[in-house]
């Protein structure tokens, strides 16, 4: 379940790559349209972008400032390299949607990685026929909902994992100093590269 602050922090940064995908000003009622969250967290969201000086808001018209072009660039960058990523393996309207969830969670290493992924030509296996210690998420072939929770938990494509040890119903597997035991179902259902250092 997510939190508050973490809801708050998704809807600012939707409001920030909606505008820079816009690259416009665009009017309060179709954030609201697109955006679909609570009324006071997308008013505490605007009001909070107003604060850090990354939005203008005159006349029910929102615009970016150059701060705000500058943070929404990297957001909606993280999201097209995303979208592109997951077109290959999920078409076009599930890419979309999984870079939509996933772009609030990763870091810039993380995309860095996926990057690599997207040039390496060598085949992934599951979980639990990968062989080596350590590990790069190659992708995860299970349903959006298994998907966003692996990602909430730090397990997605590009991210680093170890595999501490495999039991009989599935594996137990460490990330980002975290510990999970992972059923043999949903082990197979990620895709693992050997981890090349750079």
């Amino acid at each position: 379940m997510l939190k508050g602050s973490d809801i708050l922090k998704i809807v600012k940064e939707d409001i920030l790559r909606t505008l820079s995908e816009r690259k416009k000003k665009v009017s309060l009622e179709s954030i609201k349209a697109e955006i679909r969250v609570s009324y006071p967290f997308l008013s505490k969201a605007i009001k909070d972008l107003e604060e850090e000086n990354l939005i203008w808001v005159e006349k029910k018209i929102v615009r970016l400032t150059k701060n705000g072009r500058d943070e929404a660039k990297d957001i909606l960058r993280k999201h097209l390299v995303l979208e592109k990523y997951f077109k290959e393996t999920r078409g076009k309207r599930k890419a979309h949607e999984m870079a939509h969830i996933l772009e609030h969670y990763i870091s810039m290493e993380v995309i860095d990685n996926i990057k690599k992924l997207s040039t390496l030509k060598k085949e992934s296996v599951s979980l639990i026929e990968f062989e080596q210690k350590e590990g790069l998420v190659a992708n995860i072939l299970l349903g959006i909902g298994l998907f966003e929770r692996l990602v909430s938990m730090g397990i997605c494509p590009g991210e680093k994992i170890r595999i501490t040890n495999k039991i009989p119903n599935g594996v137990i597997i460490e990330t980002k100093n975290k510990k999970f035991a992972l059923d043999k179902i949903i082990a197979k259902g990620i895709k693992m590269l050997e981890y090349e250092k750079s």
